[in-house]
């Protein structure tokens, strides 16, 4: 048990799980995180269920004092985060100490980082979940992103603080985050509203992401893609990595707070392992489309898994190789230090 006090919010910082599903029938955005690899490893890293909330950090991250001693692990972009001061890594549990302060240098790579501290943030679920959907007002804290001065409660550890600290996502696993990269889609399911000059127009052409992109949708620029007659449809409901293309033909990519249906043509949808890059984008990196089947996108995200699962065993895998019990006197007070060397 314990807590954190936001020093400075940063950009944007929010409270976010893996999202409020089973409520979009009745027009309630999913939300959640955006990258959910980074997500999920950064909870097996302090112990925590791996779908546990944790804090999205956009581009210029916050600065956070923490009550008491805890673990923590910081995943997803690089905006060089500090301790005090000093440096520390990522993909890694950290013990940090009452008084210490988190802070971030500025953005070398990615966009967004994911903040877990072991016990889990305490806010009241909404709907199954304590993401934040800042446009419903919904989730989170109050609903709404961080503020200068706010308190989070954070649950009790499923462990000693201690013996989570120094946990490390092996380096294989680690993602990088170039400036242009590829994302594998599947087609449809209105592909058949689009000339087929339009569609070879999606499959190589080079696309720009533009400053209107947050976390409901990602709008890129670049060659213009030809329909049949029109953009628009009935409305239906959008899938996360949803490719919209209006009427204009500049593809939108749907993302966490997107809208529950929509009556533009979906030319197709990014796959469900290649969603934590473009939540990793920002404005001005590029983006190519590669078509892949149905088959290999599901076999895509047994891989995914599978790196996921392997983190889990190297984390499981530290085991306490030998103990030692000492015995301290400082300024005239004995205490007593259990130290173990971790294999």
């Amino acid at each position: 048990m314990g807590s954190v006090k936001i020093i400075n919010p940063g950009l944007l910082t929010l409270v976010e799980d893996s999202g409020r599903h089973g409520y979009q029938q009745y027009g309630v955005p999913v939300s959640g995180v955006m990258d959910t690899f980074s997500h999920r490893v950064s909870n097996i890293l302090v112990g925590n269920n791996e779908l546990e909330a944790v804090l999205e950090v956009t581009m210029i991250g916050p600065q956070i004092e923490f009550s008491d001693q805890t673990a923590i692990a910081i995943t997803g972009g690089d905006l060089s985060p500090a301790v005090n001061g000093t440096a520390v890594p990522m993909w890694e549990s950290l013990l940090v100490n009452k008084g210490d302060r988190l802070s971030f240098q500025g953005l070398k790579s990615g966009c967004r980082s994911y903040i877990a501290f072991s016990g889990g943030i305490k806010v009241p679920g909404v709907m199954g979940s304590k993401s934040t959907y800042t446009r419903g007002k919904i989730g989170g804290f109050k609903g709404r992103a961080l503020k200068a001065g706010d308190m989070l409660e954070i649950g009790p550890s499923s462990e000693g603080p201690a013996r989570l600290g120094g946990r490390k996502t092996p380096p294989e696993y680690i993602p990088g985050f170039p400036t242009t990269l590829e994302l594998r889609v599947t087609l449809g399911p209105q592909e058949d509203y689009f000339t087929a000059e339009g569609m070879q127009t999606f499959l190589s052409g080079l696309y720009e992401v533009s400053n209107e992109c947050d976390r409901m949708g990602y709008r890129l620029n670049g060659e213009k893609i030809r329909h049949i007659k029109s953009g628009d449809i009935i409305s239906d409901g959008i899938a996360m990595g949803a490719v919209q293309v209006p009427g204009h033909g500049q593809p939108i990519i749907m993302l966490a707070d997107r809208q529950t249906t929509g009556g533009y043509t979906k030319i197709a949808n990014v796959i469900w392992a290649d969603l934590p890059k473009i939540a990793q984008a920002k404005p001005g990196d590029k983006i190519r489309f590669a078509k892949v089947t149905v088959l290999e996108a599901q076999r895509l995200i047994h891989e995914m898994e599978d790196k996921i699962s392997a983190v889990k065993k190297a984390c499981a895998s530290r085991e306490a190789v030998s103990t030692k019990l000492l015995r301290l006197n400082i300024d005239g007070k004995s205490y007593e230090v259990k130290v173990e060397e971790m294999k």
